[in-house]
Order: structure tokens, then sequence, then C-alpha cells
């Protein structure tokens, strides 16, 4: 073989046939990788089979059957209770259960017993973009940095690898941050889209502007990280805390007069309202971090 030559696919085992379980095994089977399953409920995997893959009549068949496990099952106890039993040792096992950053680092820690390398991970993608080319889709992986080393042309086949670090809680804790900063937003665009509702305001006439105004908001974010980095809440300040809190009675004004609940907004004020109080009026928003969390943040 030369250096020219690509590797042959390797053979690789996924437990769980879910809709996401089903979206990677086609996207292997597609690159040429053997692939065993095995599914609780063994006829939603019975589609994988006429498409190539090979059905395994338990957990501990399917994981016997190769070095390279991929689980993606419904959540941690339900990976527990798959496992159970099988012969892990000599074992690459990548989980990619949705799971607590608590949850990887225990599940880690029990492969390592049981003689199996470990890779947690925090799939940031839905099926349809699961093996598509140019769908922006990807993993977030930590764990073993051997194990990733090893296996990453193979498991770049699906959908992009972002590794994260050896801390095998720190995939879960990235996809859990992105995940609630995206319910945040959510909470946003309901609360605009509540307020125009009475009005005769075309929705798909203000989603553009939403969209527009949301992602040239979305890159504070940068000047959030190098405050916090620094510490200094007030550098590089547009609109100070006290000017916002002052503000934000229009907000609370203009939902009540739309008869629309604030409930969504509330929240967010009170914690503006309560920094403020404490002395930090000058400051940006970045400080609402300390309030949250102050191992997060400087004071």
């Amino acid at each position: 073989m030369t250096d020219k030559t690509p590797a042959a696919p390797i053979p690789l085992t996924v437990l769980g046939a879910g809709a996401m379980g089903t979206a990677l095994v086609r996207a292997w089977l597609a690159a040429g990788h053997p692939v065993t399953v095995w599914n609780r409920t063994a006829a939603r995997a019975e589609a994988l089979a006429a498409e190539g893959a090979t059905l395994a009549a338990s957990a501990a068949e399917a994981v016997a059957a190769n070095r390279l496990v991929i689980v993606c099952l419904l959540d941690d106890a339900s990976v527990g209770a798959a496992l159970d039993g099988a012969g892990l040792t000599g074992r690459d096992l990548v989980n990619l259960t949705t799971g607590t950053p608590a949850e990887g680092r225990a599940r880690a820690a029990w492969a390592q017993d049981r003689g199996a390398r470990f890779l947690d991970g925090g799939i940031m993608a839905v099926p349809p973009a699961i093996g598509s080319p140019g769908s922006g889709g990807y993993v977030f992986y930590s764990g073993s940095a051997e194990l990733f080393a090893d296996h990453r042309d193979t498991l770049a086949v699906p959908a992009g690898t972002r590794y994260v670090g050896t801390d095998p809680g720190f995939a879960a804790l990235h996809d859990v941050a992105l995940l609630s900063a995206r319910y945040g937003m959510f909470a946003g665009m309901a609360h605009a889209f509540a307020l125009i509702g009475p009005e005769d305001i075309a929705p798909k006439d203000f989603a553009p502007l939403l969209v527009s105004w949301l992602g040239a908001m979305s890159g504070s974010a940068h000047k959030a990280a190098d405050q916090l980095t620094s510490g200094d809440y007030t550098k590089d300040v547009v609109s100070n805390l006290a000017m916002q809190v002052a503000g934000s009675a229009t907000l609370l004004r203009t939902a009540e007069e739309q008869g629309v609940s604030a409930e969504l907004l509330t929240p967010y004020l009170a914690l503006m309202e309560r920094r403020v109080a404490e002395g930090h009026g000058e400051e940006d928003t970045t400080g609402l971090v300390h309030l949250l969390s102050p191992r997060s943040a400087g004071s």
C-alpha cells in the first residue's frame, strides 16, 4: 500500500436504529463500511439489513463483531442496559447518546474498568443532515485522544468532527451549552412573533428582519468572551446595563399593550435589574454570567 492508496473501510458496530442511528448506519454503508447493527426492537433494523447491514441477535453479539462500537440509544440508562454483559475488553466504545457531562465522565470510567477505550459525543445535527456533505452538521467528541486519532476518518463519514478534549464530559457540555443558547433564541423569537400577532404584519415579512437582527446580535458573543477572559465587563460597552434596564420598561409596556405575556422576558430582565442594584450599572450584559455561576466568570 502506498501513501496514495486509501485504507479499506473498517467494519464497525452500531447499537441503536432509531432515526439518528439509522442515519448513521446508512452513511457508513454508503461509504463502504461493513456495519453490524443491533436494536432492541429488531424489526426497526430490518430495512438496514436490506441495505447491506448485518443484524445481530443481541447487543453482546454486535459488540463482539467489531472493535469499533458506536452507541446511539435513548439515554444513559439504556446504554448501561444494552451493554450489560457485553465483552468490552479491547473495544473502542463511542457513545453518541445524548447525556450530561457527569454521565459522560461516569460512562468513561465504567468503560475503562471493562477494558475499553472511550469517547463521548454530542451530535450537532438532525438525522437528515447526517451523511449530507455541506449540511454543516458535526459531532463533538471528548475522551480518549488515541481512540479519536485512530478512528477519526471513520467518525468523519457521517458528519464533521470536533475534538474538544480528554475530559469525557466536554462533548456533552459543549452540546448542551449550544442547545441552551438555542432555546434562549427561540424564546425571543416566540415573544417577537407574539407581539406582532394581533397586527396586520405578515409573519413571513417579519421573519427576514428577525433573522437579520439576531444574526447581527450573535456576533456579540465574541466581545462577551473577551470580557469574560479579562474579567473586565466594562470594556467596549456600547449600551450599559443601567441604560438597558431603564429602557426595559418600554418592552414590558409594549407587551402589555399587545396583550402578550412577558414571562419569557422577565427572568432575564430581573437579572439585569439585580446586577445594576449591586452597583454594576456601567457594565455590559456579560456580568449576568457571574450571577448565574460565579465559577464561570470574574466578580
